[in-house]
């Protein structure tokens, strides 16, 4: 049993060394200039392991973005949770900060500009979230809450891309407040009566 724990220590650190090799060599070139050679010699490992693990570097693409988005998931719905949002927008400073410590994974997504199915399935997350909130708050709004999701999600992605692509020039608290403010301002958030 203990044998069992090491190996799985093992791969998890060999994976994690080859998505790291992965997203850095992705925000250096494009896609298709990477190759499972320049991923192997960049994590210390041989090209064999990496088989082990991803059938091409597509594969290994697919399963870096099923990850995080699935992390991203995991994130947002603990902190929901945790602080009983009830009010859309209402905290967006934890969400900042975890894409502030994911950076290496955004910045090579929102980047490269091979990365539309990316920023295409960050986008339904953002929606159908936002949209669920929206049918959840029980409100008679002028905006349909489906287009109301979308023009909330594809702003938000695009304050996200801009924030990325300059290097986080404000902290994640800076950037949640504003877009708050912004949501507010436009009228994009219902406000309960």
């Amino acid at each position: 049993m203990e044998t069992d724990t090491k190996i799985d220590r093992r791969i998890i650190r060999t994976k994690e060394a080859i998505n790291k090799a992965f997203l850095k060599l992705f925000s250096e070139k494009e896609f298709e200039q990477i190759t499972i050679n320049d991923i192997a010699e960049r994590a210390n490992v041989n090209r064999g392991t990496i088989y082990l693990h991803y059938s091409d570097k597509y594969d290994l693409l697919d399963k870096c973005i099923e990850e995080h988005l699935r992390r991203l998931i995991t994130f947002c719905s603990a902190n929901e949770l945790n602080r009983g949002i009830t009010t859309l927008g209402s905290d967006l400073k934890p969400v900042f900060d975890y894409f502030g410590d994911n950076f290496l994974f955004f910045s090579a997504m929102l980047t490269n500009q091979r990365t539309s199915v990316f920023r295409e399935r960050l986008l339904q997350f953002v929606s159908a979230s936002v949209n669920e909130k929206l049918d959840k708050q029980d409100l008679q709004p002028d905006i349909d809450n489906e287009l109301n999701a979308q023009f909330m999600a594809s702003a938000f992605i695009g304050i996200l891309e801009w924030w990325i692509r300059n290097k986080m020039p404000h902290s994640p608290a800076y950037m949640a407040e504003q877009v708050r403010k912004l949501y507010e301002k436009n009228e994009v958030l219902p406000v309960p009566k």
